[in-house]
């Protein structure tokens, strides 16, 4: 099967959350695929209401999600206008007619269910490979170890997961001897995100100047409750944030940060010297993602509490954006330095001074750093390699 032209349904968020890096996250799975000859099909119903950005709310009209994903294959991938499916509230379809999205179910070799987002299709080919893609390790292993009760219609996701023949996950340390995360009764195979390095080739080709900021684009908070293993209370992204609160000063360099999530403390990052901005505002069309990160002189940011102290070996999707943009990244150890070749273009750090040190070394000599960085994109995340070493695993 791994010679063969596969057809290959991918699930994703993109409608859910319409903002730039959730865009990317997803959509550059079908593109990569559709460019490795498969024909490929977007698809989504995760049951939820869409968040609309620019009201900031959630909503009962599909109307701005629906637009957001057709202008995104319209403008990176033309090719593929006519090959996604949204199911709005698992009850009316978008883009693709639910007669012609239930023929290719009834015909796919493979369903990516990236993040477990979707529910899997009802009249899915009984031959067809049902692959879990775990994209928040630890978060997703607890919760399928405890099941913790505030989190909405766990069971019913739990019971989704294991119905899957394959689980993969981004926790490319999994199998380590430092890595806490429970495996449970899964044969946990390893990937990582891809990325089509021609669609970051504008961002890549800007000049990043001195005078520009080291940045991020974060969720300051996206738990809605305690996430608690073994009697350990493990967190999300801002608690590891909170230790880099000094570093404008520290490193007596322009940090900006585009925040969002709950409870981001926006006017204490801007007293310590962080430049502030809304994320999901700052970066709400796959374009602005892709400025916002050509604008940058690179990446320094934390990983959530949970990756860094499971050591997961969880690489940030940004990140490898970042990378591709020809931007060097500076971000918090999670057991990857086993992977990858740290310190050429991915310099990791475990304490603010090792990430003061880290962007000192960078900007010694920043231009084999930001060739170092392109480097890294094209051997650890490039497309054509990630995909292919990813159907050659799920069969």
């Amino acid at each position: 099967m791994a010679g063969s032209r596969l057809r290959i349904i991918v699930t994703g968020l993109a409608a859910l959350y319409p903002v730039g890096g959730v865009a990317w996250d997803y959509l550059q799975y079908i593109v990569g695929f559709a460019r490795l000859g498969h024909d490929v099909y977007y698809h989504e119903d995760s049951w939820s209401w869409p968040y609309h950005p620019i009201q900031k709310t959630y909503t009962a009209d599909p109307t701005y999600s629906v637009d957001y994903i057709a202008d995104f294959f319209k403008t990176y991938a033309p090719d593929l206008t006519g090959r996604w499916h949204y199911l709005h509230l698992h009850d009316r379809s978008y883009g693709m007619d639910r007669s012609a999205f239930d023929e290719v179910a009834r015909t796919a070799d493979l369903f990516l269910n990236v993040s477990g987002a979707c529910m899997i299709p009802e009249n899915l080919s009984a031959n067809c490979v049902k692959v879990f893609l775990d994209t928040d390790p630890g978060y997703n292993q607890i919760m399928l170890s405890e099941r913790l009760s505030w989190s909405e219609n766990v069971d019913r996701w739990c019971a989704t997961v294991a119905a899957h023949d394959r689980h993969f996950t981004y926790a490319e340390n999994i199998h380590g001897a430092d890595c806490i995360v429970p495996r449970m009764d899964f044969a946990w195979k390893t990937t990582r995100m891809p990325v089509i390095l021609d669609l970051w080739s504008g961002p890549a080709a800007e000049p990043a100047d001195s005078a520009r900021p080291w940045t991020t684009i974060m969720t300051w908070n996206a738990f809605k409750g305690k996430l608690v293993y073994k009697g350990v209370e493990y967190f999300s992204k801002g608690t590891e944030f909170e230790k880099l609160m000094h570093l404008p000063r520290q490193a007596q360099a322009r940090l900006k940060v585009a925040v969002g999530g709950v409870d981001a403390p926006l006017d204490r990052l801007a007293e310590y010297g962080w430049e502030v901005v809304d994320g999901p505002g700052a970066t709400v069309t796959p374009a602005d993602y892709q400025r916002f990160i050509a604008e940058s002189r690179g990446e320094i940011s934390t990983a959530k509490h949970v990756y860094v102290a499971m050591r997961t070996g969880w690489f940030s999707c940004r990140s490898a954006c970042y990378l591709a943009a020809g931007r060097p990244v500076v971000v918090q150890d999670t057991g990857f330095c086993s992977i990858f070749d740290c310190g050429k273009g991915i310099l990791a750090f475990n304490t603010p001074e090792e990430a003061v040190e880290a962007i000192r070394r960078v900007e010694r000599d920043y231009s084999r750093q930001a060739c170092a960085a392109l480097g890294a994109a094209a051997e650890y995340f490039d497309s054509d390699k990630v995909l292919a070493r990813f159907i050659e695993d799920a069969f």
